[in-house]
């Protein structure tokens, strides 16, 4: 879908099941996570099984099916080696985010809006982190939900003050310079670490 230097990017159902698990790895939030922490109110969280998280994401992705419909996200190869994830889709498609203060403080927005989209998480596999692949994920995104439909595209990135130590886990979001230089532009500042960024097609 969209290529920079060595790292390309596809949507999800182009990727096989065994590659997007690769990305996710074996320990780490990512890998307990399975991008599904959005997908759940609070209250559910801590019923849902690890085996259950990743086989929802596996039926949300539509990997190993290229000729899939829809998809939930993307993934970028270095050198033809999965390294990284990106989640986006319809904002409604996130139910605890549509209850969260950072996408809706001081907005007036229709939370149940399927035009405007959301880039809710960035998986790295450690090895591969700080070598721009965030930033080629961030920037297939815009292209991505445009040519299915969505009509404006969101991310809730953090702010990273120079020299300020932040955890990667703390990162999934992003970084406001990752979106700045995908094109998105700052619509509202909810809290003192985090910004809602935003593209209108």
């Amino acid at each position: 879908m969209a290529e920079i230097g060595t790292i390309t990017v596809v949507p999800a159902n182009l990727s096989s099941p065994d590659e997007l698990d690769v990305v996710f790895g074996q320990r780490g939030e990512p890998a307990r996570c399975r991008c599904q922490w959005f997908k759940f109110r609070v209250s559910e969280w801590g019923g849902v099984p690890l085996e259950e998280r990743a086989a929802r994401l596996r039926s949300q992705s539509g990997c190993g099916h290229p000729s899939a419909a829809s998809t939930s996200g993307l993934v970028a190869y270095l050198d033809g080696e999965p390294v990284g994830w990106c989640a986006v889709e319809p904002r409604t498609a996130y139910r605890r985010l549509l209850r969260m203060r950072v996408p809706w403080a001081g907005r007036e927005e229709d939370k149940g809006d399927d035009g405007v989209w959301a880039v809710t998480c960035f998986v790295v596999r450690t090895g591969f982190r700080k070598r721009g692949v965030s930033r080629a994920l961030a920037a297939a995104t815009p292209e991505f939900a445009r040519s299915r439909g969505a009509r404006a595209l969101e991310g809730y990135p953090m702010v990273v003050a120079p020299g300020a130590e932040i955890t990667w886990g703390e990162l999934y979001v992003g970084t406001v310079s990752i979106f700045e230089t995908a094109g998105f532009t700052e619509v509202s500042a909810p809290t003192p670490r985090r910004r809602v960024y935003r593209i209108d097609f």
